[in-house]
């Protein structure tokens, strides 16, 4: 992208330092990293800074305009409604494919959008590993916060702790420590001093909840969720206590019922010339003849598992008619091809994912950070991309 900074960075870059690189991620906690980071950051001007926040600020304002309830309404299991006050969604994820348009400008094209928490800590630690290890200057910046780090740390720490100690919150996951995204967990407690523990250690007395530290019991007094009921569905053999159709005294960072009405679920509803279109696949009359222009999607997965992008009649068909409902077909987002390697044999691909929070003090949610992956295959994922270079998780930088 922005060619001051590019070609700065890929004149100076190598592959021994790039590894240097990788060896510092791992060392600092010990951890070895186990998905790909991507050999570098992606640059950006002010203007395609506002360009991104334009398309998020349209495709939020319609979101929060819905009628949540009512589009959810029927759509998510009773045994996954989730009792207790959800308040307001704390945090919400937006995803845009960067397309081009034929004069060069980026257009961003949504892709999907969660009422989730990311990376919200490991992307500033990586940001200011790139920043230090690569020697990058100083005004480049992956914050969209007015006040910067400050105001992102400040933030983030009155929405998960509130008034409570860290001890009385956790971040909520299953087996934590085997997740692709541990690292996460693990600058997470590195900064709020919180636990990271798996939903199987919960121990349940009455209404209330604790975990069990050093040989003590300490009651949990709110929740920062990461638990997806999708991959819960996968572990039968998980053995659990809680219940998460009883309303308990803790209070959720952001409550669960807030994955499902903010997801995918929304696409069909979104209009806007940065949102592909999409239609619920319960009210396809007539499997569309060139098929080949979309994406099937289940509404509820995660990291694009249960995606199909090379759909087919069958595809379709096989779905049963009382599944259908479940489903959206997207149409196809042509992601440019924009980030130069030192090779310059093939551009990488981008996705952009802006990390909204919504304080209670706030009228509506606010724009912190960024996350960025890069592809060279058809799609954005591990899967598409073994065994080639300048792909995987990033961050994106622009001026001050």
């Amino acid at each position: 992208m922005y060619l001051k900074y590019r070609q700065a960075f890929n004149e100076k870059f190598s592959e021994a330092s790039y590894q240097k690189f990788l060896q510092k991620l791992n060392k600092e906690f010990d951890y070895s990293i186990p998905f790909r980071v991507a050999e570098s950051p992606v640059f950006f001007s002010k203007k395609e800074k506002e360009i991104f926040l334009t398309a998020a600020e349209e495709i939020l304002h319609q979101v929060l305009s819905l009628d949540l309830n009512k589009i959810a309404e029927g759509i998510i299991p009773e045994n996954k409604i989730v009792p207790g006050n959800e308040k307001r969604p704390h945090f919400i994820a937006i995803d845009f494919g960067i397309t081009l348009s034929q004069e060069g400008e980026i257009i961003p094209k949504l892709i999907e959008l969660q009422g989730f928490p990311s990376l919200f800590y490991y992307q500033p630690w990586l940001y200011h590993h790139y920043l230090e290890h690569y020697d990058l200057p100083r005004h480049l910046t992956p914050f969209f916060c007015k006040a910067g780090e400050v105001e992102y740390y400040d933030t983030l720490k009155q929405i998960i702790l509130g008034d409570s100690a860290p001890e009385n919150v956790i971040l909520l996951e299953i087996e934590p420590e085997k997740q692709n995204t541990a690292i996460d967990f693990i600058v997470t407690k590195k900064v709020l001093g919180i636990e990271y523990i798996c939903l199987s250690k919960i121990l349940v007395k009455g209404n209330k909840l604790y975990y069990e530290k050093n040989g003590k019991e300490i009651e949990i007094k709110r929740i920062y969720n990461r638990i997806i009921f999708d991959e819960l569905d996968q572990r039968k053999d998980l053995k659990y206590s809680l219940d998460f159709t009883k309303e308990y005294d803790v209070e959720w960072i952001t409550h669960p019922n807030w994955f499902f009405k903010i997801s995918k679920l929304l696409l069909p509803h979104i209009d806007s010339k940065f949102s592909p279109k999409c239609i619920k696949l319960s009210e396809v009359k007539e499997i569309p003849s060139n098929l080949e222009a979309f994406v099937l999607k289940p509404l509820f997965s995660f990291s694009g598992s249960g995606v199909i992008f090379n759909v087919t009649p069958e595809d379709i068909v096989s779905i049963p008619d009382h599944q259908k409902d479940n489903y959206v077909l997207q149409e196809k987002v042509t992601y440019a091809e924009i980030i130069a390697d030192p090779s310059d044999v093939q551009k990488s691909k981008a996705e952009f994912r802006i990390l909204y929070v919504w304080p209670d003090e706030e009228e509506k949610p606010k724009p912190m950070i960024n996350l960025m992956r890069l592809s060279k295959g058809e799609m954005i994922g591990v899967k598409y991309n073994k065994n080639k270079t300048w792909v995987g998780g990033s961050i994106g930088l622009f001026e001050e």
